[in-house]
């Protein structure tokens, strides 16, 4: 369902109307259907509060399964994760720029082969849901090893 969201600081977010003079639209901002559907689906992932753990673990266990030099520079919050190619994970814009490109094409292209489809960008992130089991969870570590191998 299509929806428009957006957000910031406190200070930021007070200066938009009703509160401040700043007016913000758009076409998907607000959607009854899309807002309905949101409020019911965290309602439900209220009452399986476990679900944020799996999800941890689960990005816990890819990155546990890569190769050790390849552990330091995959940056994860919770089942959001990205490998960077780079000795050392980025702290900053400049420094996620100074990832080796020409590498993660090559990766990209090996996790093809391997049936597992990655954004194409080095600056895209990746996430696990609670869709991905187990057996999902180990074919994508499988296929992250076999394609890191030809890096």
């Amino acid at each position: 369902l299509p929806i428009g969201v957006f957000g910031g600081r406190r200070e930021i977010m007070e200066m938009v109307a009703p509160n401040g003079p700043v007016y913000q639209a758009g076409t998907f901002s607000g959607n009854p259907l899309s807002m309905t559907a949101g409020i019911a689906m965290i309602k439900e992932i209220h009452k399986e509060k476990h679900l944020y753990d799996a999800l941890d673990k689960c990005t816990d266990f890819l990155k546990n399964s890569l190769p050790e030099e390849y552990q330091n520079s995959f940056v994860k919050l919770g089942s959001m994760f990205k490998l960077f190619f780079r000795e050392a994970p980025p702290q900053n814009y400049v420094e996620a720029k100074q990832s080796d490109t020409a590498k993660f094409g090559k990766f990209w292209k090996g996790m093809m082969k391997e049936g597992v489809f990655l954004p194409p960008s080095q600056f895209e992130t990746n996430f696990l849901s609670v869709a991905h089991g187990v057996d999902i969870v180990e074919k994508i570590a499988s296929a992250y090893c076999s394609a890191l191998q030809d890096c």
